[in-house]
């Protein structure tokens, strides 16, 4: 079958599940955007995903699930003739891959993350030169000779949903371990890397999963003990046995065992890169709609960049343990940070009153209005909202956020969209990695509506990869509406 029989799979010709809610400005953008449409075999479900990398040297030391791969970000580089010296952005680092790869090849870039996560995994990533390896030698060695006291009753902080995460001894151990390096003579760099080694062995010295949307819990946990019993009370069966492994890790062997692999891979490194480029990696914690509008113009050659996906995942749950464990350790603080994040869950709240408030002490009131208004005219995004309001007018939205949610995630968008023009070169290309989704039998296409918007602030639209892998719809959305195949897609905007 050729190419464009092919690609007619990924054609939406269909956006409401018996046509129930308009669909007229849906189609006309899959008709406008068809022709830069292109079913791909460059990039595959691994490569927008941390799977081609969580096995590669440096770039696999977080496990961040959500991360794309070091082979995407090396193969836009070389496409748009990024070299040393020039200028690279990522709005939401993530992991750093794309900061990595360009440190790499002595590009510099400039990237923003509001988790501290990204924090740590760049610290430590970043200093992969710098480090002495005998210094970490001498760590691994000093650190496993190391027992708890007897009369040690600390424990890592908690809040409501990680309590009880730990056996007993492992919340001793990771209060123990934090204090022992905190109180050390080793250098920055080198408890930069124990930090993050650390942050590695939280998940598999617990009795949690991260499942997506939620934190899954071990029927072995007290949590769940505890919810059996009260269900046995009260007549109903207790929950299925899980284990998400045979034994829970102890701290001490599982940090060791992170540090000693990352030590392999800063030995090999450093044996292979004498010639290291040298580049700046410009990070800051915090969420590039408040960092960008302060960036210089016309400053930035390319963007390699995916946002979390508006898809109800809730970063602030699945990657619980890591937060409490860097700080966010109260349920204020954890609130804080859910609302700070990219509206993408359904407790998301508007951001106007605060952009529009950041806007003006800015000086910039009149970009404020002129973004708002992209958003408030776009026609496929008001189809959207209009659409997700009458599903949820007929109860077919299993929660009211999602309309919240959906408004909230592509005016934060056509922020940053906005902000990237400004701060781009001409002709620099925009990558964005996303997924479309599908609410209450009405499929929104993230990709030519970001297209859209983008095109509305003065972007060229230049190309759509289109996966061969396509996402998959929720059990209770095929058994209601029946299946409609989802696009995964790279989208590539110019400025002009």
């Amino acid at each position: 079958m050729e190419e464009r029989d092919l690609i007619q799979n990924y054609i939406v010709d269909n956006f409401s599940a018996d046509n129930v809610c308009e669909q007229k400005e849906r189609l006309k953008a899959e008709n406008k955007y068809r022709d830069i449409l292109e079913l791909t075999d460059k990039f595959n479900r691994q490569s927008v995903s941390f799977q081609l990398s969580k096995k590669d040297a440096l770039h696999g030391w977080l496990k961040y699930k959500e991360g794309f791969s070091a082979n995407l970000v090396n193969t836009f580089l070389k496409d748009y003739g990024i070299v040393a010296g020039n200028n690279v952005l990522d709005p939401f680092m993530g992991s750093g891959t794309t900061a990595l790869v360009c440190q790499m090849n002595g590009i510099n870039s400039v990237d923003y993350d509001i988790m501290p996560i990204s924090t740590v995994a760049i610290e430590a990533k970043q200093n992969i030169m710098r480090y002495d390896v005998n210094e970490i030698k001498t760590l691994i060695k000093n650190f496993g000779m190391q027992f708890l006291p007897e009369q040690y009753n600390k424990r890592t902080p908690y809040i409501r949903i990680t309590d009880t995460a730990y056996p007993e001894n492992n919340e001793k151990w990771l209060q123990f371990s934090k204090e022992w390096i905190e109180k050390s003579d080793y250098s920055d760099e080198a408890k930069s890397l124990f930090k993050l080694c650390t942050i590695n062995s939280l998940e598999e010295c617990s009795y949690t999963s991260k499942k997506g949307q939620y934190l899954g819990w071990d029927s072995r946990s007290k949590k769940v003990i505890e919810a059996n019993r009260q269900r046995v009370e009260k007549g109903k069966k207790p929950f299925p046995k899980c284990h998400f492994r045979e034994d829970i890790g102890d701290v001490k062997n599982t940090i060791l065992k992170e540090l000693k692999k990352a030590l392999v891979d800063i030995e090999n490194i450093q044996s292979d890169y004498h010639d290291y480029p040298r580049s700046s990696i410009t990070y800051k914690e915090n969420s590039a709609l408040f960092e960008l509008p302060k960036m210089q113009g016309n400053y930035i050659d390319c963007v390699i960049t995916s946002p979390p996906y508006c898809n109800r995942y809730d970063y602030t749950r699945t990657y619980a343990l890591e937060l409490v464990f860097l700080g966010v350790d109260t349920e204020e603080k954890m609130k804080q940070m859910r609302q700070s994040l990219l509206s993408c869950t359904v407790e998301s709240k508007p951001k106007k009153e605060v952009l529009m408030t950041f806007y003006r002490e800015i000086g910039e009131t009149n970009r404020y209005n002129y973004i708002e208004k992209v958003i408030n005219e776009n026609p496929v995004l008001n189809e959207v909202i209009d659409a997700l309001e009458k599903r949820n007018n007929m109860g077919e939205l299993n929660n009211n956020g999602v309309i919240r949610m959906v408004k909230g995630y592509f005016s934060d968008l056509t922020f940053i969209f906005a902000e990237l023009f400004r701060v781009c070169k001409s002709g620099a290309r925009v990558v964005f990695v996303n997924d479309n989704v599908r609410y209450g039998g009405e499929v929104i296409p993230v990709d030519y509506l970001c297209t859209s918007l983008a095109e509305d602030l003065g972007f060229i639209p230049e190309k759509v990869y289109c996966l061969h892998q396509q996402k998959g719809n929720s059990s209770q959305q095929m058994a209601k509406y029946g299946r409609v195949a989802l696009r995964k897609s790279i989208t590539i905007w110019r400025k002009p």
